[in-house]
């Protein structure tokens, strides 16, 4: 149970469920409004309303092996509201960002054996917000707590508006088609949405339009170039391949942003069970044009794991060129798609 619950963890920190080929879609262009919010403040949240009567000032980040809920609270200065954190990754393609959410409070939290915060440890800490990575974290059954205990303690329970559908057997059709349609714009109403909570709209649509503004740049400077295939892939994640393959990533934001980047995701379009399926053969037979490792800890050797794969696979053009770069937290669920799609781009279409 622990290995499939921790697969299913690294997966709500990745790409999300299979989204449709966007590349030459344009992101949202809803208005941003950055009115003061007015408390009690009701939202909807994977099935439930929330109401805050204030701006929460003790918050609990459960894990789901994420890191974009700690990095979205760092991208609008609410690292004094965090009172314990248990997300972590030991670099970011962001400088400075591994740094800062190391520097976020732990509260002494340690994770069980199902890589969830046990229920007591929660509740030691006295939050009045604790923000989960995904619906089935708040599950009684894995040794954490359920959002009705922590609603009859006074406890809000916030999942990620990303993550609705997974680990909840009731979803609703509305989250399961949103699901289904995930781009980087689940990675922006994330932080939209806790612009409204905390009352630092303006800090949220800022954000959100700076980062808009330069993936509509990079996609204006590809526009009418070829598109390559772009393997994503993580060597040191190998618990969500059932082969023990390097973890390849696809579907949802991923393959957003590889599409926006100007690439195309060879393994695009593929769900969770499909990808944890992904086995030598269809490795040997994929395109890769451009390898993209992927790496969660600062001691994996970026240089060595992409080595090693060309020449596993010697028939992809990239083994053939040596063509690859490196990515952390950026490809994924997070503030920090802008990043990912820049330096995908800069690689597969230089000079434009």
């Amino acid at each position: 149970m622990a290995t499939a619950l921790l697969a299913t963890a690294l997966l709500a920190a990745g790409c999300g469920t299979a989204a449709k080929d966007s590349a030459s879609a344009d992101l949202s262009q809803a208005p941003l409004t950055a009115a003061a919010t007015t408390y009690p403040l009701r939202i909807d949240n994977c099935g439930r309303t929330l109401t805050f009567d204030r701006a929460p000032s003790r918050v609990l980040l459960t894990s789901g092996a994420s890191v974009a809920e700690a990095e979205s609270f760092i991208a609008l200065g609410l690292q004094d509201r965090v009172v314990a954190n248990s997300q972590s990754y030991g670099l970011s393609d962001q400088p400075g960002m591994a740094e800062q959410v190391a520097a976020l409070p732990t509260g002494g939290l340690t994770l069980n054996q199902n890589h969830a915060v046990p229920r007591e440890q929660i509740l030691a800490q006295r939050p009045d917000l604790v923000v989960s990575t995904w619906y089935g974290e708040f599950d009684d059954k894995i040794g954490s707590i359920g959002r009705d205990a922590l609603a009859a303690a006074g406890i809000q329970g916030f999942v990620d508006p990303a993550n609705c559908v997974l680990g909840n057997p009731n979803a609703s059709a509305a989250d399961k088609d949103k699901a289904k349609a995930q781009t980087v714009e689940a990675s922006f109403d994330l932080l939209l949405t806790l612009g409204r909570i905390f009352d630092v709209q303006q800090r949220a649509v800022d954000y959100v339009r700076q980062q808009r503004d330069r993936i509509a740049a990079v996609q204006q400077r590809v526009a009418g170039q070829d598109r390559p295939n772009v393997l994503l892939v993580y060597p040191g994640m190998t618990g969500m391949n059932s082969n023990g393959l390097p973890a390849v990533f696809g579907g949802g934001i991923c393959d957003d942003v590889i599409n926006r980047a100007g690439g195309r995701n060879p393994f695009g379009g593929k769900d969770f069970d499909e990808l944890a399926d992904v086995n030598a053969e269809a490795l040997a037979a994929a395109p890769v044009d451009l390898l993209v490792i992927g790496r969660w800890k600062a001691t994996e050797d970026a240089a060595k794991m992409a080595d090693d794969l060309f020449a596993k696979y010697p028939q992809w053009a990239a083994s053939k060129n040596k063509k690859y770069i490196t990515l952390s937290d950026s490809p994924y669920l997070g503030p920090l798609n802008a990043v990912a799609i820049e330096k995908i781009a800069d690689a597969l279409h230089p000079g434009h």
